[in-house]
């Protein structure tokens, strides 16, 4: 399988929170088309409690087995990218998991639940542009297949006679 990998830089936000109960959010803003020489969550600037990071580099990766969900996306009118963080330990606090281009994938993940923050920003044009190409080189249409389903036994949930007799007796 012929797996494509784009390189990207992810710009992320930790913005003070209108919550009695946490104190800031984390907020990914956008993905540059290009990997960083920055160190990860190297400070872009602040300004009023909002801190902007340069969060790290991922990669894209593309399956052939999900174009289905690169087109739609691509279709869509807006297409996105979801930024994957993670809490952990060292400062400040997350980390860069993932960055996806297959909503259903993402959606699969906010489904699972948990602390990750998972957030949609604007795909790039030259990342979409790499996609379009992934997807043209890849990309086989379905068509709907309607399976036969087996033919229903009437007989199937008739009582029978236990064994022993009519009455379950031997």
């Amino acid at each position: 399988m012929e797996e494509f990998r784009i390189p990207v830089s992810v710009i992320v936000e930790r913005r003070p929170a209108s919550s009695p109960w946490i104190d800031h959010v984390w907020m990914p803003v956008a993905v540059l088309p290009a990997p960083t020489v920055a160190k990860p969550w190297t400070v872009l600037h602040r300004n009023n409690g909002l801190t902007a990071y340069i969060a790290g580099q991922a990669e894209v990766e593309l399956h052939p087995s999900d174009t289905v969900g690169y087109k739609a996306n691509l279709e869509s009118g807006r297409p996105m990218l979801w930024v994957v963080l993670r809490p952990c330990l060292d400062e400040p606090g997350m980390e860069l998991h993932r960055v996806l281009a297959d909503p259903t994938e993402a959606e699969a993940l906010v489904t699972v639940g948990g602390e990750e923050v998972i957030e949609p920003v604007p795909m790039p044009g030259p990342v979409r542009e790499a996609i379009e190409a992934f997807v043209a080189a890849h990309h086989r249409d379905r068509g709907f297949v309607k399976r036969r389903r087996d033919r229903a036994d009437p007989e199937a949930l008739a009582s029978r006679p236990r064994a022993g007799g009519p009455h379950g007796r031997g």
